[in-house]
């Protein structure tokens, strides 16, 4: 698919909703701006929340595995 769009105050451009449908782009998502040696290229960008474990989170990942292990053991018995 093949559009045109116009480019905005302050480098704004409003993506076609054909398009946007497509790509399941809503509000705030983020895309990322590549220059290629055909021109720009946008696309879909992926971000994931980071979670920083404290030592709390990591006893409680401990204490989980350990119920795993004890599981398992207990299972190829």
């Amino acid at each position: 698919m093949q559009k045109t769009v116009k480019l905005g105050g302050r480098g704004t451009v409003t993506l076609p909703k054909a398009i946007r449908v497509r790509y399941a782009l809503k509000e705030n998502d983020l895309l990322i701006a590549e220059e290629t040696d055909e021109g720009i290229l946008l696309r879909p960008a992926v971000a994931y929340p980071i979670e920083i474990y404290n030592d709390g989170r990591i006893r409680e990942f401990e204490a989980e595995e350990g119920k795993l292990a004890r599981h398992y053991r207990g299972a190829s018995r």
